[in-house]
């Protein structure tokens, strides 16, 4: 429940923006508290990744979802040089590539050429030996929570900020993802933001979405993660990944965001399900289970301890990797609960 002066604080926020809505020539629309939002906001980080450089398209050549190459450049595979100036160009190499089965099919790049990272942020390599060193940095860490693909925002879209530090109320129009991105990576943590709906998004096969409020922006997020093969994490198993590490919660969101409460704790799952969780000595043992529902994996835990009881949801896995398990829940009712753990090193 909102205390008093946080309840005060949000009316504010929102008669601001209902303010600077009536101002624009677009219509009228009404905002909640759920539409508000955060730089540490689920949604928020969602979107960012949306917005990162699209860098899967010329794996083949680079062998790394952490860059893409600028055009133009050249490759040499199985000794002929193939220019490379557009993506069209990516089909020529996989076209020698699979020409003949009897040749090493090596792509070697034309150095230098100039990388453009996930960010945005470009960087100058000179040659081989300092590319390899490069790809040798990120296969050591190599689960980035990269761009999210199969979904495209129709931009200009327009954003509602009001800052709590200085009680300012501003709008922004965005219209690239290279403005997006930057513009949440510059927010900071006394703002609050509002996305303007509708929006439309494309999505695979070039379908259009009409997005109405946070909630259909969050599900069209997961249903690209869940079923666009440029995001598929298909190879790993949620039980192997679950059991193979020790966890500790990096977010959690009740009503009000409470990864503060959960500082400290280091979480066990065994692999014949039963879970235990300590802290400065003191252990907490409990349960897990998983299983798929109507194609949605889910994840419960329960706890002996009331300490952690908060943590006893029915989660549905929103996204995982060898070192980020995200998970979500919604009642329908109320903003939605998460639970995010990354591998404790």
């Amino acid at each position: 429940m909102l205390s008093f002066k946080n309840y005060l604080h949000f009316l504010t926020i929102m008669s601001l923006f209902l303010f600077f809505s009536c101002q624009s020539e677009i219509d009228e629309q009404q905002y909640s508290t759920q539409e508000t939002i955060t730089k540490s906001s689920p949604l928020t980080t969602y979107l960012q990744r949306v917005a990162m450089v699209k860098t899967v398209e010329d794996n083949i050549i680079d062998q790394s979802s952490y860059c893409t190459v600028k055009f133009s450049y050249n490759v040499t595979v199985n000794d002929v040089v193939i220019a490379i100036n557009s993506t069209s160009d990516y089909q020529k190499v996989r076209d020698n590539i699979n020409a003949q089965s009897n040749d090493n099919d090596i792509v070697k790049i034309g150095f230098p050429v100039t990388l453009i990272y996930y960010n945005y942020v470009e960087k100058v390599i000179g040659n081989q030996s300092d590319f390899d060193a490069l790809l040798a940095t990120w296969n050591a860490e190599p689960d980035l929570l990269s761009k999210i693909n199969c979904l495209t925002i129709n931009y200009p879209i327009t954003i509602n900020i009001y800052n709590s530090l200085n009680q300012i109320a501003s709008s922004v129009q965005i219209t690239s993802d290279r403005l997006f991105f930057d513009f949440i990576k510059n927010l900071n943590g006394g703002q609050f933001i509002a996305l303007r709906y509708p929006i439309s998004i494309v999505g695979a096969n070039n379908s259009v979405t009409t997005i109405s409020n946070n909630s259909q922006f969050e599900n069209a997020i997961k249903y690209a993660i869940d079923n666009c093969p440029e995001n598929s994490n298909a190879s790993l198993d949620f039980t192997q990944v679950i059991t193979s590490n020790s966890w500790k919660i990096s977010y959690f969101y009740h009503e009000t965001e409470k990864t503060s409460n959960y500082a400290g704790y280091t979480f066990t799952f065994n692999t014949n399900y039963t879970v235990t969780a300590v802290k400065s000595g003191v252990s907490y043992n409990g349960t897990w289970k998983t299983k798929i529902d109507n194609g949605v994996r889910e994840f419960e835990m329960k706890f002996e301890s009331d300490v952690l009881e908060k943590l006893d949801e029915d989660w549905k896995v929103f996204e995982f990797n060898n070192s980020q398990l995200r998970f979500r829940k919604n009642d329908g009712n109320t903003d939605n609960d998460y639970l995010y753990f990354e591998k404790n090193n």
